[in-house]
C-alpha cells in the first residue's frame, strides 16, 4: 500500500496518507485506502483510528486531475464506483475515527475528512472545502448524502453551491471541523482526542456508531448510481475540461516570489 501506511500505537491505528502530489486521489490511492480500511476493520483490537497525512501542507488536494483527466467515460465511471466504495469503507469503519487535518483538505480531501467521526483542523489558515462547483462538476450522489449528514443545513449554500473554502473558526461554525489545534503538538492533540473515544466501552461505541451511520450508508448507496450519469456528463463537458486544463497548467507554473 504505497499511498497509505498503517501505523499502530497500542489500540490506536493511524491511516497515514503518503502519496506524491499532495495525496492527489487516483485509482491507486483509492484501492490502498479500501485495503487499509478492510485490514483495520477486521482487527478487533483497534479501538480508534486516526486519519492523517504525511505531508505538512496538504491533507489532500482532491482528485488527481493529471491522471483522471486522461480517462475515457467507461474508465472514469469505474473509478467513481471505486471512489464511492472508498467513502463507504472509511465511513463504516467500526472504531471511531478522528481526522487530523493538518494541511489543506480541498474537494476530495474534504470528502475524506467528512468520513471521520471527529475532524480537527490546524489553526492558522489551513483551508477545507468542496470546490467542485467552481470546476463545473456536481457532487457525486454519495457525497451529497455524506455532506448533508455532516454539516448544518444553514451551511450547505456556502459549502456546496458557492464552493467556498474555510479556515479556523469559520470552518468550525460551518461544521467542516469540530475543533482547532495549534501547529505545535498538533498530532499529539488529535491523538489525545482519539484516546477519549477509544477509552469508552468498545462494543457500545461500535454499536452506537453503526446505528447512527447505517441509514446514511443506505441512502448513499441509493443516490450514487442515480446521479452517476449526470455527474459524468458534467465531468466530460467541454467547459469543465477547459477549467481542468487550466488547473493542471497552473500547477506547473512557478509561484511568484
Amino acid at each position: 500500500m504505497g499511498g497509505v501506511r498503517i501505523e499502530r500505537r497500542g489500540a490506536l491505528a493511524t491511516l497515514r496518507l503518503d502519496k506524491a502530489r499532495g495525496n492527489a486521489i487516483d485509482g491507486g490511492l483509492v484501492e490502498d485506502l479500501i485495503r487499509a480500511c478492510r485490514e483495520v476493520a477486521a482487527d478487533d483490537s483497534v479501538r480508534g483510528v486516526l486519519l492523517a497525512s504525511a505531508h505538512p501542507k496538504l491533507f489532500s488536494g482532491g482528485l488527481d486531475l493529471v491522471e483522471l483527466g486522461a480517462h475515457d467515460r467507461p474508465t472514469m465511471q469505474r473509478f467513481m464506483g471505486r471512489f464511492a466504495e472508498m467513502v463507504y469503507a472509511l465511513y463504516t469503519l467500526p472504531a471511531p475515527v478522528v481526522a487530523a487535518v493538518g494541511g489543506h483538505a480541498i474537494a476530495g480531501g474534504c470528502i475524506l475528512a467528512l468520513t471521520a467521526d471527529y475532524r480537527i483542523l490546524r489553526r492558522g489558515g489551513v483551508q477545507i472545502g468542496l470546490n467542485e462547483v467552481r470546476v463545473g462538476v456536481p457532487l457525486p450522489g454519495a457525497v451529497l448524502v455524506l455532506l448533508r449528514s455532516s454539516v448544518p443545513a444553514s451551511a450547505l449554500p456556502d459549502i456546496a453551491l458557492l464552493g467556498r473554502n474555510f479556515a479556523d473558526d469559520d470552518a468550525v461554525s460551518h461544521g467542516l471541523a469540530h475543533a482547532l489545534a495549534d501547529a505545535a503538538g498538533f498530532e499529539d492533540f488529535c491523538v489525545a482526542r482519539l484516546e477519549e473515544f477509544a477509552e469508552k466501552d468498545p462494543a457500545a461505541v461500535r454499536a452506537i456508531k453503526a446505528g447512527l451511520r447505517a441509514p446514511v450508508v443506505r441512502e448513499m448507496r441509493e443516490r450514487e448510481p442515480e446521479l452517476m450519469s449526470e455527474w459524468l456528463d458534467r465531468w466530460f463537458a467541454e467547459t469543465t475540461r477547459a477549467r481542468m486544463r487550466e488547473i493542471v497548467e497552473s500547477l506547473g507554473r512557478p509561484k511568484a516570489q
